[in-house]
């Protein structure tokens, strides 16, 4: 790849590249090879944009000349070339790339955007890009726009991602391309050289990257309860008492899953930070790099969340339906209540009650507390908070969901877990194997709460080594 041009950005345009680019009928020319849907989309927006557009086709007789808007010539691919004044889109598929070669002295000096991406992922081949920077060595190649579909181009950015994806080796043109993304209203994003290329082609190819192990790990964990739950309740009953309880599979037995898998779930969000406060504190020191898996599980943690908040919600839904299917047991439960009010305070039912309102409350508090933390989790409501209120609420409201949704289970279970007729083939009630690790997580922060590893977890984040310190403390000594 040759130097850096020390030329204008755009013809026309100012070589400032914080100054947006000319919008007017007498704008730039920017010029597209290939004709097909992608480059369509991009002519429209580049139009709308206040540029001249001239897209370069194979045959220019055979294309409609309907599907592309007013003001966009429809030439062949050399006229077109020659008309660009300094940029032009490569929207054709890479292996049609040779076809362009006799484009090669046309195409010297110019930048040349390749817009087109992966077609799988992990190939280990050359990029797109790069092969294209091969076949015009005179050429500044600049990748960049794959990640923005045809449609957001069509019906503007407020319908799409903002964001473009940009690399070059060529500093001048990728600045150009950068302030062109600008006057189009995206986002542009230098993520440096071309070498950076075969990301940027995968990237329009994954999928959620950032969703896959919670979604895993949620769905693990609801086959495990929900089998744990069908095997304890109704396939062992079924085998040896010849009970037939299969119609619970769909609602009951839903319905006392999801909140087991949503506190386990809700644990796993605040464990990866208790262990992260380990190992500093057994480090004595902040500069050393956490294990990959615990730095992946660091970073996963919101997605974790939200999936913990979808089971609160589920779970919430499939209660109401419950009521209602309940409501004329509900209505002789009442009944009988009333009967008895007189003795509600010297009986058991007043335990019941209790331990009902507890339990509901409890529930009802912690499924707020949940939601405020879903909400302050977008972005456009997690940008208006300063760095300490976004901590406080993710991190002191968190433990507080966390602590009502196991009183929530405890009152649930009440003394239940102590009578042996909780216990049939000698399997433990679900509730309690639910919460075997949100207790560890609370109760290893309460341990953390200690004053002297607070104090000393303060001072290591704050830059403070033992290491540093340790010989003059033990002289000292």
């Amino acid at each position: 790849m040759q130097n850096d041009m020390k030329t204008p950005l755009l013809a026309g345009a100012a070589s400032d590249a914080s100054e947006p680019l000319p919008r007017c009928p007498g704008g730039p020319v920017i010029s597209i090879i290939g004709s097909g849907d992608f480059s369509r989309s991009l002519a429209i927006r580049l139009v709308a944009c206040g540029f001249r557009v001239v897209v370069g086709s194979r045959n220019p007789n055979r294309i409609d000349r309907g599907l592309f808007p007013d003001g966009v010539d429809i030439r062949s691919q050399k006229e077109a070339v020659d008309s660009a004044e300094r940029v032009v889109f490569a929207a054709v598929y890479p292996e049609h790339y040779y076809t362009l070669v006799g484009l090669r002295r046309q195409l010297a000096g110019k930048v040349l955007v390749d817009v087109s991406s992966a077609t799988r992922l992990n190939s280990g081949e050359q990029s797109n890009a790069e092969k294209l920077a091969e076949l015009f060595p005179e050429s500044r190649v600049v990748k960049g726009f794959n990640v923005i579909s045809a449609w957001a181009l069509q019906a503007g950015v407020h319908d799409g991602s903002r964001q473009v994806l940009i690399c070059s080796d060529c500093s001048t043109s990728k600045d150009t391309v950068l302030q062109l993304a600008r006057s189009m209203g995206f986002s542009p994003m230098d993520v440096g050289g071309l070498c950076q290329s075969r990301d940027i082609e995968e990237a329009p190819l994954i999928l959620f990257p950032s969703w896959g192990g919670p979604i895993l790990t949620t769905f693990i964990l609801f086959l495990f309860f929900y089998g744990y739950n069908s095997l304890k309740h109704i396939l062992l009953p079924y085998l040896d008492k010849g009970q037939n309880n299969f119609h619970q599979l769909p609602l009951v037995t839903m319905n006392e899953t999801l909140p087991a898998v949503a506190l386990v779930t809700l644990a796993l969000v605040y464990l990866p930070g208790l262990v992260a406060a380990v190992f500093q504190l057994c480090r004595g020191t902040k500069y050393k790099r956490f294990p990959r898996w615990l730095d992946h599980w660091l970073c996963r943690r919101k997605q974790l969340g939200l999936l913990s908040f979808l089971c609160v919600v589920l779970h919430a839904v499939y209660s109401m339906c419950l009521t209602l299917r309940r409501a004329a047991g509900y209505t002789l439960l009442n009944a009988a209540y009333h009967q008895v009010k007189a003795d509600v305070e010297n009986s058991s039912v007043g335990q019941q009650v209790w331990r009902s309102d507890l339990y509901l409350s409890c529930g009802i508090l912690g499924f707020g507390v949940l939601t405020l933390l879903a909400i302050t989790s977008l972005p456009s409501v997690g940008n208006a908070f300063n760095w300490r209120e976004f901590t406080f609420v993710q991190s002191g409201l968190g433990y507080t969901a966390l602590t009502l949704s196991i009183m929530h289970t405890l009152f649930f279970g009440w003394d239940f877990a102590f009578f042996p007729v909780a216990y049939p083939y000698y399997l433990p009630p679900m509730y309690l194997l639910a919460l075997i690790l949100p207790c560890i997580v609370l109760v290893g922060r309460l341990f953390l709460a200690l004053p002297c590893l607070t104090l000393r977890l303060a001072k290591i984040r704050r830059g403070w080594e033992s290491a540093r310190h340790w010989p003059r403390n033990n002289q000292d000594g």
